[in-house]
């Protein structure tokens, strides 16, 4: 589906009539089915790249039974059903792209072990490992996921044919659903590795390095698992030999919010110093790294960007599958590895940190909750009922009074967030042009929101361009897109363009995030560059507080505050001739109620007060790096 993204004036006409405060505060994007020639000025497209089904591991144990043809069908637009029985259907138009990425390790044998007459089946670890009881399946899932993490194929469960077989059956539902102009959808795994740094009583904690491979067009008999190496250097040195054999596929890093420190360290897996040959390596198979989903978001953290009032949002720091606190937010944000890859640009050669940015859901239930007022979690009946996730209170209480939550739900399950998107920039609906564009990073990352995003760089852009009917064909053509590089002398201009989703709220303000590095120190700084309902920046590069507000009590939101569209074209008042630096935008919405808010709503409850009661839905472009020639 493309999106055309009309004006006020015919958004009425299309709607039937509205008056002129309705059309200002409620822009509507309207979705129109149109033939999907080839646009060389592209078109935007949304998707979700990280999506999980019965064939992984921690989906199964969670009775998840639904399958990648399930999730193709609710990604075009389709109800699937809740492990508890309910509906699940996206709130807003079908998704554009997809892929079913379920973990490579292990894949399929839980199922099989799940079956009666299965040599699996007769395990003694099966008879305890599938169950209704929470306890009793965070157990199983203790069980099985240790085996993953520490990389371990263990000797009479682990069949290199299940694996082989179930992977064969995903790579055909993928290209069964894949419909060129309608529907993408690309073969795909999740790469599972953690590099455990930290034991605690009764399991274990580990920095996360897990990583979503997405193919191109064709894919190999087998993927590459963490139980064939642990350490992500060997899944590229694979990747590039399947690439010479007509396999092309990306790497995509999720998570990095719980790397304890490992994602973007200044050193390899081994700990060896980075080289240049590292660097292009990395970059040569991982142009994109997904910033948000539903395990929190990893742009920065408050402790590296103190400056930035909006750095905590949706903070994830809980080791995966465990109560330990990543011990520090270095090397787990990548606003901060951005600084870095500049540095490392001037020392090796090479920078091993060029990434563009997604999002992407890491649903477990083969459906993304991408929206704040309906949302049913990730993992299936242990957080599918707001009982359980920790929003509501236990047993029917009607106040938080002398409530414990249960440590499962505050510490992972209630902070979990209603996200994210893919969103790409490309020729067509096509696998060749949406893979095409995730390599050259033409790309962006939302929380949920369908929000339109350009961003262009260039050295003969000025504010006129903004008026030009042309200013997009000419921005190509003159500069380049959100990913690319700008080489040269001067100061380069930027136009950012932002276009609102009308199911969600409108636009509050946005901004361009400098990032550079100063003697081996990594510097930011944040600026607003253009504010709705007439506001502008201040000396302090902010912009006025709009006065959007949330009624918690209904959580309706301001309908007369907020912008439709945000249009502005920026130079760098503080740019330093001959200093590299990259710079991304930020935009943020109006306020709306979080999704834990909505569920106390509905229940008749108060919001749980551990918790953020209203969020800014937002968008994060990839970032265009700035290189000077002296």
């Amino acid at each position: 589906m493309i999106y055309k993204f009309l004006s006020v004036a015919a958004c009425c006409a299309v709607i039937g009539g509205c008056s002129g405060e309705e059309a200002v505060a409620e822009e509507a994007r309207v979705a129109l089915t149109s033939p999907d020639t080839a646009n060389p000025d592209r078109d935007v497209y949304f998707g979700d790249l990280h999506i999980h089904t019965k064939n992984s591991f921690d989906a199964y144990i969670f009775n998840v039974r639904t399958t990648p043809d399930d999730a193709y069908e609710f990604g075009m637009g389709g109800t699937i059903k809740h492990p508890l029985g309910y509906d699940l259907k996206l709130e807003g138009p079908p998704l554009d792209f997809m892929a079913v990425t379920d973990h490579a390790a292990y894949l399929g044998h839980l199922e099989a072990m799940n079956t009666d007459g299965t040599a699996l089946s007769k395990l003694d670890m099966a008879k305890a490992m599938f169950s209704t009881d929470p306890e009793k399946i965070v157990a199983a899932f203790q069980l099985i996921g240790g085996a993953v993490r520490d990389g371990v194929k263990m000797k009479g469960v682990y069949d290199p044919d299940i694996v082989q077989n179930v992977w064969q059956q995903t790579v055909n539902s993928a290209d069964k659903y894949n419909q060129p102009g309608k529907f993408t959808t690309f073969a795909g795994y999740e790469y599972t590795s953690v590099r455990v740094t930290r034991g605690e009583e009764g399991g274990f904690a580990g920095g996360n390095l897990h990583r979503n491979v997405i193919f191109r067009g064709s894919a190999p008999a087998m993927p590459f698992a963490t139980l064939d190496s642990t350490n992500p250097e060997d899944l590229w040195t694979w990747m590039d030999d399947q690439r010479e054999a007509g396999n092309d596929a990306i790497s995509i890093p999720h998570n990095s919010n719980v790397s304890d420190g490992e994602m973007f360290k200044m050193e390899t897996y081994d700990g060896q110093p980075l080289t240049k040959a590292y660097a292009l390596k990395r970059m040569r198979n991982e142009p994109i790294v997904e910033i948000t989903q539903v395990k929190g978001t990893s742009e920065t953290h408050p402790s590296l960007s103190p400056n930035d009032e909006w750095a905590d949002f949706e903070i994830y720091d809980k080791l995966l599958g465990s109560q330990v606190t990543s011990k520090t937010a270095k090397g787990d944000y990548v606003r901060q590895a951005l600084a870095n890859g500049l540095k490392l640009a001037l020392t090796i050669g090479a920078d091993p940190f060029h990434f563009g940015f997604i999002g992407s859901s890491d649903t477990h239930v083969a459906g993304g909750s991408f929206d704040e007022k309906n949302f049913w979690s990730k993992i299936g009946i242990v957080d599918g009922s707001p009982e359980a996730r920790g929003s509501i209170p236990p047993g029917g209480k009607k106040s938080w009074e002398g409530v414990t939550v249960e440590p499962r739900a505050a510490n992972w399950f209630s902070r979990w967030s209603a996200s994210g998107y893919a969103a790409v920039w490309a020729e067509q609906n096509s696998r060749e042009a949406i893979f095409d564009a995730m390599r050259r990073k033409e790309t962006y990352a939302t929380t949920g929101t369908r929000i339109k995003l350009r961003f262009f760089g260039g050295f003969g852009f000025d504010e006129a361009m903004l008026d030009d009917p042309q200013m997009v064909s000419k921005a190509y053509k003159g500069g380049v897109p959100m990913g690319g590089d700008l080489v040269g002398a001067t100061a380069p201009g930027f136009i950012v363009w932002a276009m609102r989703d009308a199911m969600s709220a409108p636009l509050q303000r946005v901004q361009i995030i400098k990032v550079w590095n100063d003697g081996g120190e990594a510097k930011e700084k944040v600026f607003d560059v253009a504010c709705s309902d007439g506001g502008t920046p201040n000396a302090n590069f902010r912009c006025p507080d709009n006065g959007a507000k949330v009624d918690l009590s209904n959580c309706a939101i301001s309908t007369d505050k907020g912008a439709p569209e945000l249009k502005t074209f920026w130079r760098d008042p503080e740019h330093r001739a001959g200093q590299r630096a990259s710079y991304y935008v930020r935009v943020l919405e109006n306020p709306v109620c979080r999704w834990s808010t909505w569920d106390a709503l509905r229940a008749g409850v108060p919001p749980n007060p551990a918790l953020p009661k209203t969020i800014q839905e937002r968008a994060w472009s990839s970032p265009i790096w700035y290189v000077p020639t002296a």
